[in-house]
């Protein structure tokens, strides 16, 4: 069986940032991996102040060309739109005004975009799909809905791919967010966002594809910037680039402590 791995990310730089790294690894490996953006991301803060001009549908039109370049860095071919380009709108972040845009993907009927999604799992005869867990990752609306879309596609394509949810075990952010004594980046002791390590069941080490990572993620100019080995995005929190991703099975009985997967496809 030909190993299909498809990724539902929900806006442009959330998959150089979080899974980048294991793209490019299963691309180079010969494996068919299949990106799949939710919206454009009209609504993402620009960093490069010579980019500010630009306006939310202007941005989206801009965020297209950088996840071409960043895709192209990370060897991946096979990228679409969820509904087609434009389809789902930015949600901005939770509670703010924009999540009531009914055009924004917050508001999208979970069924209709689920059945968009499915009919793409079954195209690629997907064998692993990932996406985020339930809170988004860090709770952001259009991730939190990229997670009930993908569960519910996973549901109506018969459940057979193995499900995943991008994670970071609390240990690795820890040190993560160490920086150099002479990085310009703002230190930052948040781990909210962490996961117990004995929740994470996956690990996957693609640390010959690093370059590949960080090109990609310099690719999302407006959203991320790159300094050596730490990124920032434009609240200037700097954290350590890394080749090693991790993930949470969705589809599998979890058992804490158990021996940690090494390969997403892994029987």
């Amino acid at each position: 069986m030909e190993r299909s791995l498809l990724l539902v990310h929900a806006h442009p730089d959330d998959e150089s940032i979080g899974t980048g790294a294991t793209m490019a690894k299963y691309a180079a490996e010969g494996a068919r991996v299949t990106l799949v953006t939710c919206t454009l991301g009209e609504l993402g803060e620009i960093i490069p102040p010579d980019l500010s001009h630009l306006l939310p549908d202007e941005l989206g039109q801009h965020r297209i060309v950088e996840l071409d370049r960043a895709c192209a860095a990370l060897g991946v071919t096979d990228h679409r739109f969820l509904g087609g380009e434009g389809r789902y709108r930015d949600s901005g972040m939770m509670g703010l005004p924009d999540n009531d845009d009914p055009r924004s993907f917050w508001q999208a009927g979970v069924d209709e975009a689920a059945a968009a999604l499915a009919q793409i799992i079954d195209e690629v005869a997907a064998t692993a799909i990932v996406t985020y867990d339930a809170n988004g990752f860090y709770g952001h609306p259009d991730h939190i809905q990229a997670h009930r879309v993908t569960r519910r596609a996973h549901e109506l394509t018969g459940g057979n791919a193995r499900l995943y949810a991008t994670a970071m075990p609390r240990s690795v952010l820890a040190q993560a967010v160490e920086l150099p004594e002479d990085s310009w980046f703002i230190a930052n002791r948040d781990l909210s966002v962490a996961s117990d390590d004995d929740q994470v069941t996956t690990e996957i080490d693609a640390t010959r594809y690093l370059d590949a990572k960080r090109e990609a993620m310099r690719a999302h100019e407006t959203q991320i910037t790159v300094d050596g080995d730490f990124f920032a995005l434009s609240n200037e929190l700097g954290q350590r680039i890394s080749a090693t991703e991790y993930y949470t099975r969705l589809d599998g009985p979890l058992v804490p402590g158990s021996r940690r997967e090494r390969d997403l496809f892994e029987s």
